[in-house]
């Protein structure tokens, strides 16, 4: 019923609209080059076989470098038997259109790929230089960082799934050098009738604090947990479905939980770098053989007594604690991380081959435009304009 004197329209769908007309979409058969890893201790690939035999299924083409899934226990065979194509010259993947590659390029791999090509990859912002997005832009690449690509919740899915091995992968190590009788005390992380649990303290409640938990708790140990949002906090007791020991980070109270502790996982991220919030004086404290693992190093670490260690040599003995320092975590277990990674980008790679190419696919989805910090060589981002005092332009106002 109308009410009269009442327009059931508003004044601004009674104004002349202009007609926007459907985009329709032209499917494109996307070729991929995937070279090998060079980047120091990086053992991933970004697609597993059976992403190929997937993407090779619709008709788009994927030339591998040999050798560059081994690391990941992924054999040439086996892609070859998937449909790519392998070869020994690196030049000719690098000549790809569009490049898939975990660590970002080096200097030396921008000099020799083709203009206008398409690269997917991290971006690893804090190691990054302006000289490094203007060589790119010199190119007119168009970039896509899996670091910024959004799922359509809104989160970020690559982040979080590597964050989830991180948080899981730093309880295992810890409990492999707390058996350790050369380097720990010879004790089973966990809960044995008769004998005390584990003491772990947890240094943030994101996706890594999230996960560390879990494993921890799962393994009946006893967990702290201390970051100074109490949203994340809450969220983190509501996640576990349990009431685990939540603080605020003060001196006091986490010098207590530190001297009882048996683990501390480091897990905290800053804007710029990790926030400092174990002082060496708080680690003096700490029980002999105790177990630092600092997941945070990649962004400077928030033990003060940290220092970057390698997979190969991956601790190192301070104030009587074995501190753990090793950045890119995920590396070490290559396989589950190169299957996380290949599951997030296989659906956004068929979806650009449906949607046309990339051009059709950033416009029509939101999560992949986000992703995008390089346009045909401007850069579109930004926090990466701020960064490097760059110019950049909004993606929204090009696409369109």
């Amino acid at each position: 019923m109308i009410v009269m004197g009442m327009s059931p329209f508003t004044k601004q769908e009674l104004l002349p609209q202009e007609e926007k007309l459907e985009i329709s979409k032209h499917e494109s058969k996307l070729f991929i080059g995937i070279p090998k890893e060079t980047s120091y201790q990086e053992r991933r690939i970004c697609l597993t076989p059976d992403a190929v035999n997937s993407l090779t299924s619709h008709g788009h083409r994927v030339m591998i470098e040999s050798g560059a899934g081994l690391s990941s226990s992924y054999s040439d065979k086996e892609y070859s038997d998937a449909g790519a194509e392998i070869t020994l010259d690196t030049k000719k993947v690098m000549g790809c259109p569009m490049l898939l590659k975990v660590e970002p390029l080096t200097v030396a791999e921008i000099e020799i790929i083709q203009p206008e090509t398409i690269v997917i990859s991290a971006i690893q912002l804090k190691t990054r230089t302006k000289d490094y997005f203007e060589l790119l832009a010199k190119k007119k690449i168009t970039a896509l960082a899996f670091e910024y690509i959004k799922d359509e919740d809104g989160s970020y899915p690559a982040v979080k799934c590597l964050s989830e091995i991180a948080g899981t992968a730093s309880i295992l190590i810890a409990a492999e050098f707390m058996s350790s009788n050369q380097f720990g005390k010879g004790l089973l992380f966990g809960n044995i009738t008769g004998v005390a649990p584990t003491e772990v303290v947890i240094l943030g409640a994101g996706t890594v604090g999230e996960f560390a938990a879990k494993t921890a708790i799962g393994l009946g140990a006893n967990v702290k947990v201390f970051d100074n949002s109490i949203t994340k906090l809450r969220r983190l007791q509501n996640t576990l479905n349990q009431r685990i020991f939540t603080s605020t980070i003060q001196p006091k109270s986490l010098l207590k939980a530190l001297r009882r502790c048996d683990v501390a996982i480091g897990a905290m991220r800053g804007k710029d770098r990790s926030p400092v919030v174990v002082t060496e004086t708080m680690v003096e404290h700490m029980k002999k053989g105790a177990v630092i693992v600092d997941v945070s190093i990649d962004t400077g670490g928030c033990f003060e007594t940290s220092e970057v260690t390698t997979h190969e040599k991956p601790i190192f003995i301070k104030n009587n604690v074995i501190h753990y320092c090793v950045p890119n975590i995920p590396s070490r277990y290559s396989k589950s991380a190169s299957l996380s990674i290949s599951n997030i980008l296989t659906p956004f790679l068929l979806q650009i081959g449906d949607d046309g190419g990339i051009e059709s696919a950033i416009r029509f989805n939101k999560g992949l435009r986000n992703g995008v910090y390089l346009y045909h060589g401007i850069l579109t981002n930004n926090a990466i304009g701020e960064w490097f005092n760059l110019p950049n332009s909004d993606i929204n106002l090009i696409v369109f």
